[in-house]
């Protein structure tokens, strides 16, 4: 392949990109992106590598969740907490009644742009630009926040820099303590047929906590007891952000993004001889790549060759999306090319984007139902043929929304427009997520048995 540099994707085809009207004020706006410190640093980037590497050997699982797109306007230091007690919520489940640790790594910090299925949105007769995500566009249906704006890529690495502020605070400062464990349970989960399954959990928790800390074993003397990490991801989709961000390492010399940990490439930008490949496969951070069921066995094989040639471990997760019905005819298949060619690669399950429709009050949504069944085929497909299902990635919020129907609270189609606030697509609230938490904790204990 050519040689890389950060800017050698702009010599090749490109998707999903916005079309700036002042390439001036573009170009200023990308240099002072190229001055500002660092998001992320490529220690942290290597542990998580490393992690991912026992995630691949079936000696640990990734919970991968976070919003659909994050938003400006509901930029709070509350929604920040509540959608990370969530994930610690999940992850204790996991933890616990799978018996496996949990790589947590959030959609946040930098998840803003989205891609669209057309360029072009009609409501009434008028035809605007689709919005792109608030990196990009605003979501108010006028020509004037449809028109991209540069100066928005500031306002979202500035919000990015402070969620990972309060999320480094979360994870290190007193919040990840298991002995919080009961304090990770949302006001609105309490209500919730899941509440006393997850309470019943927490106090058996709390028993082991405390025949730890008789036997000298406490959050006071080990680390792994009160902290935790935690990592952002987004999609790598906006590359003029992106490149800003992609920075030399002084220690070993690898090119980092620096805009998150991981960053993952989605089903319309995976061409081969496209643009976010070529920029992906030069980074050394570990990326993602979204596998929808137009995947085609012999082009997963080329699009992991390309962006893993030496096949490191951790470097690659394949993120499986197809929707319910179609993960068990086409995801075999996906694996028995892998397993041939003798490539090692994580698999994970996004269980959200193949699951959407339309339903009959108006509203987007995903049914809960449906996600479970996707989940639960995936794992199903790993067991019968020998290989390991090491992850899930979820649009999830910790805010009590209605977006979703089915799940616990069992929402109808007629509940979706009572708390239905998502900018884009429809999120999992916390006790959906956590429905799904037990069953993935099931899945876990089933495959550790098999």
């Amino acid at each position: 392949m050519s040689t890389w540099n950060r800017a050698s994707w702009r010599d090749k085809p490109i998707k999903q990109q916005p079309e700036y009207a002042d390439a001036d004020h573009l170009r200023r706006v990308t240099q002072k992106l190229n001055e500002l410190p660092p998001l992320i640093f490529a220690g942290e980037v290597r542990l998580l590598k490393k992690q991912f590497a026992d995630v691949v050997a079936g000696e640990a699982f990734l919970l991968q969740g976070g919003d659909c797109a994050e938003s400006f306007s509901e930029f709070r230091a509350d929604n920040i907490r509540d959608s990370f007690k969530a994930i610690m919520q999940m992850a204790i489940v996991m933890t616990f009644a799978g018996s496996s640790p949990v790589v947590k790594v959030g959609r946040m910090g930098g998840q803003f742009a989205k891609p669209r299925s057309s360029d072009d949105e009609t409501i009434g007769g008028v035809t605007l630009p689709s919005y792109r995500g608030d990196i990009i566009n605003g979501v108010e249906f006028t020509a004037e926040a449809r028109m991209p704006d540069p100066d928005r890529m500031i306002q979202a690495y500035n919000q990015s820099a402070s969620t990972l502020n309060l999320l480094r605070a979360f994870a290190t400062g007193g919040m990840a303590d298991l002995n919080q464990v009961h304090q990770w349970n949302l006001d609105f989960v309490q209500d919730s047929p899941l509440e006393e399954k997850y309470e019943e959990l927490a106090g058996r928790i709390q028993e082991s906590l405390a025949f730890m800390a008789a036997c000298g074993v406490s959050s006071r003397t080990h680390r792994t007891l009160r902290e935790t990490d935690f990592y952002t991801s987004h999609e790598a989709l906006l590359l003029e952000y992106e490149e800003a961000f992609t920075r030399q390492d002084s220690l070993t010399g690898d090119w980092y993004d620096t805009s998150a940990h991981m960053l993952w490439i989605g089903d319309r930008t995976r061409q081969l001889d496209g643009a976010h490949i070529e920029f992906m496969r030069g980074i050394k951070n570990p990326i993602g790549v979204k596998a929808g069921p137009s995947m085609d066995p012999d082009e997963l094989i080329r699009l992991i060759d390309a962006v893993n040639p030496e096949n490191e471990s951790g470097r690659l997760n394949v993120i499986v999306r197809m929707g319910a019905d179609k993960v068990g005819e086409h995801l075999p298949d996906l694996i028995r090319a892998v397993e041939r060619e003798g490539r090692d690669i994580l698999w994970s399950c996004d269980p959200m984007h193949g699951n959407t429709i339309k339903s009959s009050s108006g509203f987007k949504t995903r049914p809960v139902h449906a996600v479970l069944a996707e989940m639960k085929n995936f794992f199903e497909v790993h067991n019968s043929e020998g290989t390991y299902g090491g992850g899930v990635h979820l649009e999830m919020t910790g805010k009590n929304v209605t977006e979703c129907t089915g799940g616990a609270f069992n929402i109808s189609d007629e509940d979706l427009k009572s708390r239905y606030h998502t900018h884009c697509d429809p999120r999992l609230n916390a006790d959906q997520a956590l429905e799904l938490a037990f069953l993935i904790a099931d899945s876990l204990k089933a495959a550790k048995r098999h």
